[in-house]
């Protein structure tokens, strides 16, 4: 394959050599400039850190023709070929930023990169056939998302308020599915588009409740003993990916997913899975929060709610919350009795990673006082 596609743009630049490509990139970013010099090297990988959403952030290598099969593969599922506008607004030092980089370097899109904001569509005049998004700078360019044709989210879990909100624009939004290690998706979420323009909102979250995971091509999922996903996808993996991502498979090609095992809490031998907790309280919750185990001399692990809150001090339930906080609280009695939270905690802001994921671990560790 050549080491580029004749048709692939840059900020508007098209390009004969591959030194002409790292040399503008040095007018983009460092880590633009950095990714291109690692790509066009004689080594047949390339190394890339992991977010440290589940764990402690590690670096590893990535074969750069599994790279290019990924692209391949979004190009084809997408409907994406030669000459696609697409922007990057994800910092390229990650994976899927960097794979934006890919895609339009092999499938021959024409490339727009901008600052990893949080409103990255603020400023465009332009209009883009795909790009991807974190949930929050979804949430942010709402008003603005008709410029995307097609966008696909990752990151993060899209919430119940944001989802009601996609399902009246033209944009086609799906959510993805994917690791640093299956490089990015491999397999993406209708999210909205559902009904074809019937206004009935029973009808919309009923569709998106019954939305699976759908998995590209050449790939093949079972689960092993725990339930948890095993994924074969031999052309961007040379081994068999076991996750602690436990999931209901629907079909050969389609999934659910319910949660992470290192999640599961379990209180006085009732297992708990988070994620679909926080599924049922995104519906009462509109700002960030999520549900976690901490140790209780009695039932072993006690449910605890995190709400983050940045109009408030520290405080532990019924301590100095907002009207509007305790509302959404006393609304917790519509959940299961072995749902509700056993006591909840409001804090300022939420320790994040470095690609603005919630990290639970160390946003935990900021209760620890208030007891």
């Amino acid at each position: 394959m050549k080491p580029f596609h004749k048709d692939f743009k840059l900020q508007g630049k098209s390009f004969k050599t591959v030194t002409e490509i790292i040399d503008f990139s040095q007018e983009i970013s460092m880590d633009v400039y950095l990714f291109f010099k690692d790509w066009f090297n004689e080594k047949d990988f390339v190394k890339v850190k992991t977010s440290g959403s589940t764990g402690i952030p590690k670096v590893i290598q990535l074969q750069k023709t599994h790279m290019i099969n990924s692209a391949l593969a979004t190009g084809n599922f997408f409907n994406l070929p030669e000459k696609t506008t697409a922007l990057l607004c994800m910092s390229p030092s990650f994976i899927a930023g960097k794979m934006m980089l890919v895609r339009a370097l092999i499938l021959g899109w024409h490339l727009d990169v901008v600052e990893a904001v949080s409103n990255p569509l603020k400023d465009s005049e332009k209009q883009y056939d795909f790009t991807a998004m974190v949930p929050i700078q979804l949430k942010n360019s709402l008003t603005a998302i008709y410029k995307i044709k097609q966008l696909i989210v990752g990151g993060g879990v899209v919430s119940k308020e944001l989802l009601n909100e996609i399902q009246s624009v033209k944009t086609a939004i799906y959510a993805t599915y994917g690791m640093t290690e299956t490089i990015t998706h491999i397999a993406v979420k209708k999210l909205n588009k559902f009904g074809d323009g019937i206004d009935n909102s029973n009808v919309i979250s009923s569709a998106v409740e019954n939305s699976y995971y759908q998995i590209l091509p050449n790939i093949t999922i079972a689960t092993d003993q725990r339930g948890c996903l095993v994924i074969n996808a031999p052309k961007v993996s040379s081994e068999e990916i076991i996750t602690n991502d436990l999931v209901e498979i629907i079909s050969d090609n389609e999934f659910n997913w319910l949660g992470r095992i290192d999640g599961v809490v379990n209180s006085g031998g009732i297992k708990l899975i988070p994620e679909q907790i926080e599924e049922k309280l995104s519906k009462i919750i509109s700002q960030r929060f999520f549900v976690a185990g901490i140790p209780d001399a009695v039932l072993g692990e006690k449910l605890v709610l995190i709400i983050e809150d940045g109009s408030t001090n520290v405080s532990k339930y019924h301590n100095h919350l907002s009207a509007k906080i305790l509302k959404q609280i006393q609304q917790l009695q519509k959940l299961e009795k072995y749902e509700k939270p056993k006591a909840v905690y409001v804090i300022p802001n939420f320790v994040e990673t470095s690609t603005k994921k919630i990290n639970r671990k160390e946003s935990l560790k900021l209760i620890k006082n208030i007891d």
